[in-house]
């Protein structure tokens, strides 16, 4: 690839690719080059630093958060980008730590600007925003370091054995003779509950509102 064919945004996928394949750690201005077929130097043109380079793949991993269409209600529209959001670290495990030092680029703050608009007519206060969409960025990137985890090895046997000794009434009543209980969608029940409590939230101060 000649150097004119290349562009930060290029540079920023080629480095993303290496993280998903080989691990962050593997990321490196050397690497990249590589990997584009190019010489290290040339790289220096687009991002002149390691850190210019993490912040260049924060900014292309923040683009695919923005939808190109959001719902006019504020939960569907929420939903929307939490469901956006928690595919990207899905597919990009590893950006949940190895990320968190770049600094806001151009694409973080259109998600921010797209996830404010989605509450524009809600009546919430800044505060309340600010904190809505805190908790919600809390519970996608906790769902996603646990589903992106894998799911533990269990000693069948083991537990069955313990579940017998009567130790464990609770777990037994749950899980005995291979029972498990069927599983609802979690990801969007955690979403509703915070809906929920922002709604009532709302609710709340304009009722102290019209009081006063």
């Amino acid at each position: 690839m000649s150097s004119t064919r290349l562009s930060r945004e290029k540079i920023a996928a080629a480095a993303l690719a290496i993280a998903d394949a080989e691990g962050f750690a593997s990321v490196s201005m050397r690497r990249v080059a590589q990997k584009l077929r190019v010489g290290t130097m040339t790289l220096y043109y687009y991002v002149k630093t390691k850190a210019e380079l993490i912040a260049a793949m924060d900014d292309a991993l923040m683009a695919d958060l923005v939808a190109p269409f959001l719902p006019k209600d504020w939960r569907k529209a929420l939903t929307v980008i939490a469901l956006r959001t928690r595919e990207v670290f899905m597919r990009h495990p590893w950006a949940l730590a190895s990320l968190q030092s770049a600094p806001p680029g151009v694409n973080a703050m259109r998600h921010m600007e797209q996830c404010l608009q989605a509450l524009s007519e809600t009546g919430m206060t800044a505060r309340q925003k600010f904190t809505l969409l805190a908790l919600i960025d809390d519970f996608v990137f906790g769902y996603a370091l646990r589903e992106t985890a894998g799911d533990p090895d269990v000693d069948i046997d083991l537990v069955r054995k313990q579940l017998a000794t009567g130790v464990f009434p609770r777990l037994a009543e749950t899980f005995g003779e291979g029972r498990v209980p069927a599983t609802p969608d979690r990801f969007r029940l955690g979403l509703e509950a915070l809906f929920t409590s922002a709604t009532k939230r709302t609710i709340g101060r304009a009722a102290r509102t019209r009081a006063n």
